[in-house]
């Protein structure tokens, strides 16, 4: 038998055809993330000097510095933006697992319908809602207020997440809760018990995207319903960096990448444990 078969099975030029593919993949992943890079490094005004030259000359980290002095107030509006999806990730969890457990392992009449009815919701946009929803929020005196953000995010994200987390839910095999419901176990122990812990990879999945989806939608809901300073998420601080008569380029890419470093931090915390719950089953005790 040839020694280190599976490992040398592929040819040298398959391996380099391969790596290529990944490098042109990724470029062009990553090209629009590298070129606002650079460009919180160049002077505002060389960014649009001709001829174009990609590496910035006299780069610098001084757009990082004085865009809090464009924009005091934007700590508060990162605080703001991760504080409201925290939220709305908590209150989609605590909504969507019962109800994905329900849809997975329940027969109940008009489950596939209402599945649907979840799915043609995601087709409508915020924008098209944002009279009723306003109204729903004035209604309640929610107007100026987190919950002007949050509930409206729970209420877009909740469909995506049951159609993840049900399908997810459902590749579990039903001789579990079946053998803890013939111990006479209830619905609430086996979610608990049985299909919380083996459907963790999931529910963290969902929480990725659910954080994810809360932290990009905020600017349409912030703009509508909300009008304080206190209150204003990330991309209103954003968009503070467009001015009347320029924008200042630099110092919005700069706030942009300050901006999602904590959300990519998290991230990538709980990509860690997605990665250990998919593997734990991996290995035959």
């Amino acid at each position: 038998m040839k020694k280190n078969a599976m490992i040398d099975r592929y040819r040298w030029w398959e391996v380099v055809l391969m790596y290529c593919g990944i490098f042109v993949f990724l470029f062009f992943v990553l090209a629009p993330f590298i070129e606002g890079f650079l460009v919180s490094l160049k002077p505002l005004g060389l960014l649009f000097s001709t001829p174009y030259k990609f590496l910035p000359e006299n780069g610098s980290f001084k757009a990082y510095f004085t865009m809090w002095e464009s924009v005091p107030e934007f700590g508060r509006y990162i605080f703001n933006s991760f504080f409201i999806s925290t939220v709305i990730t908590v209150v989609v969890l605590l909504l969507v697992v019962p109800a994905s457990y329900a849809f997975a392992r329940i027969s109940f009449r008009g489950s596939g319908t209402l599945l649907g009815a979840f799915l043609a919701v995601n087709m409508f946009s915020g924008a098209v809602l944002l009279i009723p929803l306003f109204r729903l929020m004035r209604a309640y005196g929610m107007l100026n207020t987190y919950w002007a953000m949050i509930v409206p995010g729970v209420a877009f994200l909740i469909p995506t997440a049951i159609w993840l987390l049900s399908t997810y839910m459902r590749r579990i095999p039903r001789e579990l809760d079946e053998a803890a419901y013939v111990d006479g176990a209830s619905h609430f122990y086996i979610l608990r018990r049985v299909i919380l812990p083996l459907a963790m990879p999931g529910i963290t999945v969902v929480a990725i995207t659910t954080f994810i989806g809360a932290y990009a939608q905020q600017f349409i809901f912030a703009l509508t319903f909300n009008s304080k300073t206190e209150f204003m998420p990330l991309p209103i601080g954003l968009y503070a960096y467009f001015g009347r008569q320029e924008v200042i380029w630099n110092e919005l890419m700069a706030a942009s990448f300050v901006g999602i470093t904590p959300a990519m931090i998290l991230i990538f915390a709980l990509q860690r444990y997605l990665v250990a719950g998919l593997t734990a089953g991996a290995v035959k005790q």
